[in-house]
């Protein structure tokens, strides 16, 4: 660890020259090493545009490639990830494995991904007995059972259904149901007039569906107007489909009901039998998120024809499993979810397809091979002591809040004690020895594997919660809070930073990298707009005093205001949609700067190529977000997804910290300059 070894170095320095030597070798290999300077672009100025400023020079080097919407430091993560993993494969297909091993599954699954041969010559093949059963449905009671049967099987249905813990009894497991069936990637593209989302509309409409028809053997006419009565039951579907905004509110996505009051709900299906033959057994009590979606699906099974379902069945089955299938079905998928939608140019090499398609299934048996090669137990301890001075920084924060009552403190105090961190990887791995995996198809391998997860969701019902339970590979670059469970979970990968190794990079950088985009940006969303909601156990609770919720919403409010002025390419960013990550974001920063202020580091001051430490901490955590986007990849995100864009994770909540005016000598007329009464201040 860095941090100790600073530590030892210097009290030795006070012992002789030859240490002193020592002492100033450590400073050197930070300046030989340092993942900062080579991005900085000093032509922007910092307090114009500090997201420029630390990453341009690299984004000037580093244009997107053409098989990516975006490009960034996470993609060059990847690619490092991939590049070890592909060798990992390699070296799989090479072993004479017995059959049912973790080495058997892995060499053969990627042996049927890159089996292109085999892949073209099958063609539709694969998915021929699937189509067989479509043909067969005749009514609402046999089109529900197909529904019950493709969700088995990891094909998008209306009926949306998993087991998940219950927000107000994080120790039980309950059926849940949530809005889907539509194939735009939002409910708002079906609606909105700006030009994004008219493109793609009118592109899903007038090319892609008719094209996954016309692959599925029917002729021009009749792929028309199947196009048609599938779009209709899409849009009929989206328009009683809830806004990103309003899937916020845990309250108002929570209703509870017994099976009765769901069959009240949605009377033309059979719930019971449905969830049985989905291998949820015994339910008798359901939370559905959107209770007005679930009237409109019944109603729109009787008002669409039986014919028009199943053509709506099989643009749903072929579109999830084109990515498997020959070159016809995938390259149209793309066409249309990869160039269209986000922008990107080229497919990915297949190997790298395969991987990541490998990574969705069965990554945990990669990643225990992952970690024992490329996670050393000291770079573990560096992040779970990280976790803890965090952890320290943010019950300091809590001290010093002037609009927080002493009751409140109090239980905020109790609920951050027991935010479990989980770092690095599983101290217990999941048993994929049910799964099977062959040669022969690659489309079955991935359907089996879509059926082992589904299995896995559905033994939960009625079972002890698994709080043990990873929800994200070790090999994954990203991070996330569970709320029910009160824990932040830090795969290996979200610590890898490129171009130098760990023990080479000064706490600066590893505190605004780690400390405050990660570690402290997951424990914030604990006491986010969402996330302050449940409690320290999990459940969906009130604890707050009104009074002290009240000016919670107020500064927060404050945040939606500042957000909703950002603009990108016309749209503007949803201050309430990607509220929680914004309060996340800023909560990281501040709560992550005053942990780094407890270091050796900040308190010597010393510069490492001209950058102080508090300088190199700001643009440690810019490196984080380092990156470009498409204008169909951004644009996408702003009307889907619940982040703002990296520049502004940046941009937008620096210029509400005070000490990073200071640090880069912002003034008034600057454009990152805000007025000191607009600056948010929440945690």
């Amino acid at each position: 660890m860095i941090k100790k070894n600073t530590v030892h170095a210097i009290a030795a320095c006070a012992m002789g020259a030859l240490l002193l030597s020592a002492c100033k070798d450590k400073n050197k290999i930070y300046a030989d090493n340092d993942v900062l300077i080579k991005n900085i672009d000093k032509s922007v100025k910092p307090g114009d545009d500090f997201f420029m400023y630390a990453n341009g020079a690299w984004l000037k080097k580093n244009p997107i490639p053409g098989a990516y919407s975006s490009w960034g430091i996470g993609n060059v993560v990847q690619e490092d990830l991939r590049d070890k993993l592909k060798k990992i494969n390699e070296d799989a297909l090479k072993a004479d494995a017995a059959k049912g091993s973790n080495t058997q599954k892995i060499g053969d699954f990627y042996y049927s991904g890159m089996d292109t041969v085999n892949i073209e010559k099958q063609g539709l093949a694969p998915l021929k007995a699937e189509l067989a059963k479509v043909d067969k449905v005749t009514d609402v009671k046999t089109l529900m059972e197909e529904f019950a049967h493709l969700e088995t099987i990891g094909v998008q249905t209306p009926i949306g259904a998993y087991a998940g813990q219950d927000d107000r009894n994080s120790e039980k497991i309950i059926m849940q149901l949530y809005q889907s069936g539509i194939g735009l990637p939002n409910r708002d593209y079906y609606f909105n007039t700006d030009e994004h989302s008219a493109a793609i509309r009118n592109d899903y409409q007038q090319k892609h569906l008719p094209t996954m028809f016309k692959l599925l053997g029917l002729d021009d006419a009749t792929a028309k107007a199947a196009t048609q009565k599938t779009y209709a039951i899409e849009k009929f579907l989206a328009d009683s489909s809830r806004k990103l905004e309003d899937l916020r509110d845990p309250y108002h996505n929570y209703n509870k009901m017994p099976l009765a009051g769901l069959s009240k709900l949605a009377p033309a299906i059979d719930w019971a039998a449905t969830f049985e033959q989905m291998d949820y057994k015994k339910v008798d009590t359901v939370i559905v998120g959107q209770p007005e979606y679930y009237r409109a699906f019944n109603k729109a099974l009787t008002a669409y024809s039986i014919d028009d379902w199943k053509n709506y069945i099989r643009k749903n089955l072929v579109n999830d499993y084109s990515p498997y299938l020959s070159n016809a079905f995938s390259n149209e998928n793309f066409r249309f979810y990869g160039t269209v939608v986000s922008g990107r140019k080229e497919q990915l090499p297949r190997w790298k397809r395969v991987l990541d398609t490998e990574g969705g299934l069965m990554g945990e048996v990669l990643g225990q091979i992952f970690v024992k090669e490329y996670f050393p137990e000291k770079t573990k301890k560096r992040y779970v002591d990280l976790v803890e001075a965090v952890r320290t920084s943010f019950g300091e924060h809590i001290d010093k809040l002037d609009w927080m009552s002493a009751e409140t403190k109090k239980k905020a105090h109790d609920k951050l004690a027991k935010v479990f961190p989980k770092v690095g990887f599983p101290d217990k791995w999941k048993d994929f020895s049910s799964l099977e995996i062959t040669r022969d198809s690659y489309a079955q391998n991935v359907m089996r594997g879509n059926n082992y997860w589904h299995k896995f969701n559905a033994d939960k019902l009625g079972k002890p919660v698994d709080r043990t339970e990873w929800g994200m590979t070790p090999q994954t670059y990203n991070a996330y809070y569970n709320p029910s469970n009160n824990e932040i979970v830090l795969p290996a990968a979200i610590f890898m930073v490129p171009w130098a190794l760990d023990e080479n990079i000064d706490d600066a950088v590893v505190y605004g990298y780690g400390a405050a985009s990660t570690i402290g940006h997951e424990i914030t969303h604990g006491f986010d707009d969402q996330g302050r909601q449940y409690d320290e156990k999990g459940n969906l609770k009130a604890w707050w005093t009104p009074q002290d919720s009240a000016k919670f919403a107020q500064r927060a409010d404050m945040l939606v205001k500042q957000f909703n002025n950002y603009t990108v390419y016309g749209l503007h960013v949803n201050g309430k949609a990607t509220l929680g990550e914004n309060i996340a974001d800023l909560g990281g920063i501040v709560i992550g700067l005053d942990a780094f202020k407890k270091t050796d580091q900040y308190k010597e001051g010393k510069t490492i190529n001209g950058l102080t430490p508090v300088q190199r901490y700001f643009l440690g955590y810019a490196l984080g977000w380092l990156g470009q986007d498409r204008k169909e990849s951004l644009s996408s995100q702003i009307l889907t997804n619940e982040h703002s864009p990296g520049f502004m994770r940046v941009n937008g909540p620096f210029t509400d910290v005070p000490e990073f005016y200071e640090a880069f000598g912002i003034k008034k007329g600057d454009k990152m300059w805000l007025d000191p009464d607009k600056r948010v201040k929440i945690w």
